[in-house]
């Protein structure tokens, strides 16, 4: 079953006097990307974090922000190692040497470097806190996961019934093409005579011209191929796996197929056209 792409979930409650808030948020995106804030004294937790973070997601950019507030929070309390902040600049230095860059080592290129800072020994959190914490961060993504598939139910439904109907127009479509052809056929035969009054020409060429320019309008190679991308796309959305990208490709020839069925008939306007038109619309919502 499907999911959205974008959710909310939030959560807050009180440990030793210091209030709990961890919020989480996602969009669209083609690959996981994963955002964390947090207050100095959890950075040391931030890499398993993100891990559990990861184990609930496939793709998307994902936000989370855990904030502490209230008595005790003391989340200011910082210490520097100066040992690995020198380390860094002398590193970043060389290479500002070796490629020939103006910009200056500043504090803003050392303060990405998270193990430069840790928090002091009175800042540290029990562990009975920290795994209030996690119990509070798991509670925030399992609310963004399922308003996640809440809204994937509803797109899900939407999309279902959008092919349902694309698949009967194009039946319908199916039906007709056969005499679309022989209707193209004798409408050309008919101009052509028109055209060649007084002439005399060979009727066996003409017949085999004529079968050729309207066997162009033939459009039952790409009614079948729509038709099996149809039943691709209801296949994908049954998928439990990540499947936004072939569903994008499926749209993409899809859209392909309809304009080309759309120029095999351009030159026979006919009720075909109407029923085009409503593919195209029932298509363009994704």
């Amino acid at each position: 079953m499907i999911k959205s792409m974008t959710g909310y979930g939030r959560v807050e409650g009180l440990c030793d006097g210091r209030n709990i808030i961890v919020e989480a948020k996602s969009v669209n995106h083609r690959f996981l990307e994963i955002a964390l804030r947090m207050p100095a004294s959890l950075y040391p937790l931030e890499m398993e974090y993100k891990k559990k973070i990861a184990e609930r997601f496939k793709r998307g950019r994902i936000d989370v922000s855990i904030r502490l507030e209230g008595e005790g929070s003391e989340t200011s309390k910082v210490n520097v190692n100066m040992d690995i902040a020198r380390g860094y600049f002398d590193v970043l230095s060389r290479m500002k040497t070796e490629f020939n860059i103006q910009e200056p080592v500043s504090i803003k290129s050392l303060i990405s470097f998270r193990d430069i800072f840790t928090p002091s020994v009175e800042n540290q959190l029990d562990a009975a806190f920290l795994n209030s914490v996690e119990k509070m961060l798991q509670e925030a993504l399992s609310i963004l996961v399922n308003m996640r598939q809440d809204e994937g139910i509803v797109l899900f439904s939407d999309m279902q019934m959008r092919l349902q109907a694309i698949g009967e127009i194009m039946g319908e479509i199916r039906l007709r093409a056969p005499q679309v052809v022989l209707e193209y056929q004798k409408r050309l035969s008919e101009r052509i005579r028109e055209l060649t009054a007084g002439l005399e020409l060979d009727a066996g060429r003409l017949a085999q011209e004529v079968a050729v320019m309207a066997d162009r309008c033939d459009i039952t190679e790409e009614i079948v191929r729509m038709q099996s991308h149809i039943g691709q796309f209801e296949a994908l959305l049954q998928s439990d796996e990540a499947e936004g990208r072939k569903i994008d490709f499926l749209l993409q020839e899809m859209n392909r197929e309809i304009n080309t069925i759309y120029r095999g008939i351009s030159a026979f306007r006919h009720r075909e056209e109407h029923h085009l038109q409503k593919v195209a619309g029932c298509m363009s919502r994704y």
